[in-house]
């Protein structure tokens, strides 16, 4: 009896020891959960860059793509001057006669965050919501009169990022840009 058991032992010992081997031999690794992330976009492609600047990372541009603006505020490759980009940021710039190129952008922010909150809060401007958006109104200070008169800011709280978007109205008027707030993602 004490043979039949030591060979129940081995039996149940080298079964154990060969399903523990079976990764290994597989060459397979543990799976691990990612965590939610914002919508991925497509691989970087070739883009015309305003004066040093880099090309705009897709996940930002993703929430509010060139094209859009063009049909929004009437823009064109035309007008285009270029893009340039900072982390989490995406500046489209665009030829105004008359105008500096560094103030005649449409500026796309899409940082990836913990806690978004639901509307923006600034103690100089007040919002208002339109449609899925808030929209910049008012200014609560002469001094913040002069950035609500020279941008439209748009703000859209999404699934661990926000996108805020900060239009000229010397490229994008103020009522485009709100047409504008209907393509962001």
């Amino acid at each position: 009896m004490t043979a039949m058991m030591i060979t129940r032992v081995l039996a149940i010992t080298s079964f154990f020891a060969s399903a523990l081997a079976l990764p290994l031999v597989l060459h397979e690794g543990p799976t691990l959960a990612a965590p939610p992330a914002p919508p991925a976009a497509a691989s970087a492609s070739t883009c015309k860059t305003f004066g040093a600047g880099k090309c705009c990372h897709p996940d930002v541009s993703l929430h509010l793509s060139k094209e859009a603006i063009y049909s929004a505020c009437g823009q064109s490759d035309a007008t285009f001057i270029g893009e340039a980009a900072e982390k989490d940021t995406c500046k489209y710039h665009f030829k105004v006669a008359g105008e500096k190129s560094e103030d005649t952008f449409v500026q796309v922010y899409a940082p990836v965050v913990k806690e978004v909150m639901s509307k923006p809060t600034d103690p100089f401007m007040s919002f208002k919501k339109v449609g899925k958006v808030w929209v910049t109104d008012k200014a609560k200070s002469p001094k913040a009169m002069a950035q609500v008169n020279a941008s439209t800011g748009l703000y859209l709280a999404g699934r661990g990022y926000f996108v805020s978007v900060a239009a000229s109205t010397k490229v994008c008027t103020k009522a485009q840009a709100i047409k504008l707030s209907k393509s962001m993602k």
